[in-house]
């Protein structure tokens, strides 16, 4: 029958202080650290350039765009929404997961 033993009351301010300096080195071991954004704004689809690039590409999924511009796929694929609103691009297929789509003119 028995549980644990109650500390005394040097053991309690050793355990303490060792507490105090741990957190101390703590504080002083971790520098902030600054984050960097990972391309979150999108393309112009009104670049020539980009739509040059992008008509290079036999097909168009939102994950090769997002690897060919540095960008998140959600951005992807709205950019290749946009795209195929100005008519640069046109949907081959697709379902809720992946759209899969073709550069007009190549």
């Amino acid at each position: 029958m028995g549980g644990k033993k109650k500390l005394g009351l040097k053991q309690i301010e050793r355990m303490q202080s060792r507490r105090d300096e741990e957190d101390k080195k703590k504080e002083k071991a971790t520098p902030i650290k600054e984050k960097k954004s990972s391309g979150i704004t999108m393309p112009d689809p009104k670049n020539e350039k980009i739509v040059g690039e992008i008509r290079k590409m036999n097909v168009l999924t939102p994950y090769s765009v997002a690897l060919r511009f540095n960008i998140r796929i959600s951005t992807a694929k709205d950019f290749l929404e946009q795209l195929e609103e100005n008519g640069a691009v046109q949907l081959v297929s697709g379902s809720h997961n992946i759209k899969i789509y073709k550069p007009i003119g190549s």
